[in-house]
């Protein structure tokens, strides 16, 4: 069955939006996006410092933007600059870095174009095992945490005050994003990735009426996303990445037809 490239892509890109959709939700409700997007650009200087220390790229990737979040939590307790401003700071400084450090690779060849936007029609069958392992390790710390982890995202006071350590559980989402990074860069690139943790999440924010049931829709709109965006690259000819990032906008823009609470009545509080 997976002999077929289609099949892997789909395959894996079904994988991968089942953790993007759930993680993605703790990104909408903690306001996280210019944080995915600054761990995402760090990607290329993973993929920089991977191949001139001739290192396992995934590690590489998810190496660097481990240490880009440990970096904002450090900077961030000097409190001299707004958090948005260290944001803009690391994002872009990592991207560009990342990007010198690829010019002084002359005797590599350097799919740039694949690593800013993926390549999800290039993915191996080992690339789908680091995919579902990788997600399977993702969605076990989500769901073991599940209680600690939304806790801290509704009130870090009284999460410290029943004892829950809401630091801890920040630090923990953003290594899950650096996890999710690392695995995701092959197949929507480096540009891509945080959208495809958004916007599957702020759809289903409009559809469902628990933090559960919008962890759970946000994974399906995401697998809806991957299929009708492969199936439209391969139809149309374009770009399989930047498709399926089109196709979750798509939904997302249907959604917006329908009005808040439409199926379970009053909206729920959930972030």
């Amino acid at each position: 069955m997976l002999d077929d490239f289609f099949t892997r892509a789909l395959v894996a890109g079904v994988g991968l939006a089942l953790v993007t959709g759930p993680l993605g939700c703790f990104v909408v409700w903690r306001r996280m996006a210019y944080f995915g997007d600054t761990m995402a650009h760090s990607a290329l200087l993973g993929v920089a410092l991977a191949f001139m220390l001739s290192l396992n790229m995934t590690l590489g990737v998810f190496a660097v933007a481990a240490l880009v979040a440990g970096a904002l939590i450090v900077l961030q307790r000097q409190a001299t600059l707004s958090t948005d401003a260290l944001l803009g700071i690391l994002s872009h400084s990592t991207l560009a870095v990342g990007l010198v450090l690829v010019g002084f690779l002359t005797t590599i060849r350097i799919d740039l174009m694949g690593f800013l936007f993926g390549d999800i029609l290039a993915v191996s069958v080992s690339d789908i095992a680091v995919i579902y392992a990788g997600g399977a390790a993702i969605l076990a710390v989500l769901i073991l945490g599940w209680r600690p982890l939304l806790a801290s995202t509704v009130s870090p006071e009284l999460a410290e005050a029943e004892g829950l350590r809401p630091e801890a559980a920040r630090i923990v989402l953003m290594i899950l994003m650096a996890s999710v990074i690392a695995i995701a860069m092959k197949l929507v690139g480096v540009l891509l990735i945080t959208s495809l943790l958004i916007i599957p999440a702020a759809t289903a924010r409009r559809l469902s009426a628990t933090p559960e049931m919008m962890a759970v829709i946000a994974a399906i709109l995401g697998v809806v996303a991957v299929v009708g965006g492969l199936y439209g690259s391969l139809t149309w000819d374009t770009a399989s990445g930047p498709s399926i990032v089109v196709m979750a906008f798509i939904v997302f823009a249907l959604s917006l037809l329908v009005p808040v609470g439409y199926f379970f009545g009053r909206k729920a509080r959930h972030g």
